[in-house]
């Protein structure tokens, strides 16, 4: 079976090389660098075994995005404080949203009426949380999402399309992107926040859909590769409306 490697990060700013990726199933840790291969130094190896092949990577690399603890401890916070990182972060909160549904947008009056093919009301939905987000908008934060998208959307992901008009009311930019191109950027299968680039909050959801914790996460190194992450679907995303109008079209 192909293993699932995330790719923790590379000490080369220039080739990618060496570099470290991690086995997301077994917890196993993947280095690649260049061989050693002067006999004077294979021969003081210890317990080389044939098939094996000796590498050289710098400390730094290890120290930087080699894993911390045999089995990695989860920060998780309760939704209280979530909800707090929404106002007191400095500059930036970014989301990627890779699901194709998400259970709480179906228990929603919303998506009745848009399921019902009706116009959808967004006055008064969730007038709390749209009145923060102006409010905070108003003080030059920015808040901005990618949304990652399936050919053909999932029911769930066309009213996230028509959501989108009510997030960018708020002060939200909406960006979209397919599918293919989430692959083609190794884009995570996870949903989260980026807060200034320097902490996640990762969203774990249960088989139902239904979101389950929060979890946050401020280790350099691990926070990097989300940052990573928002740059490549960055990349490829448009501007929601460009997805909207092409579907449109295509009715």
């Amino acid at each position: 079976m192909t293993r699932r490697l995330r790719f923790n990060g590379t000490g080369s700013g220039v080739n990618g090389c060496p570099a470290v990726h991690e086995d997301l199933d077994s917890g196993e840790v993947i280095v690649h660098g260049p061989a050693l291969t002067d006999p004077a130094d294979l021969g003081q190896l210890q317990h080389l075994n044939e098939g094996e092949v000796p590498i050289v990577v710098p400390r730094a690399l290890l120290v930087d995005f080699g894993p911390k603890e045999v089995n990695r401890v989860q920060d998780i916070i309760g939704l209280d404080a979530f909800d707090r990182l929404f106002t007191r972060f400095e500059h930036t909160a970014w989301r990627l949203e890779t699901r194709r549904r998400y259970a709480s947008d179906e228990a929603t009056a919303t998506y009745a009426q848009f399921t019902r093919g009706e116009a959808v009301n967004w006055d008064g939905a969730d007038a709390a949380w749209c009145a923060e987000r102006l409010e905070q908008t108003a003080m030059g934060k920015r808040f901005e999402r990618a949304r990652v998208i399936d050919s053909p959307p999932t029911a769930g992901q066309l009213y996230l399309l028509e959501n989108a008009r009510r997030n960018s009311a708020a002060g939200e930019k909406i960006y979209s992107l397919p599918r293919a191109d989430a692959d083609r950027a190794s884009l995570p299968a996870e949903d989260f926040w980026l807060f200034d680039s320097r902490l996640v909050a990762l969203l774990n959801f249960d088989d139902g859909d239904n979101l389950r914790n929060v979890e946050l996460i401020t280790e350099p190194a691990a926070v990097l590769r989300y940052a990573q992450a928002r740059d490549a679907a960055m990349h490829y995303a448009v501007p929601y409306e460009q997805v909207a109008a092409h579907l449109a079209a295509k009715e």
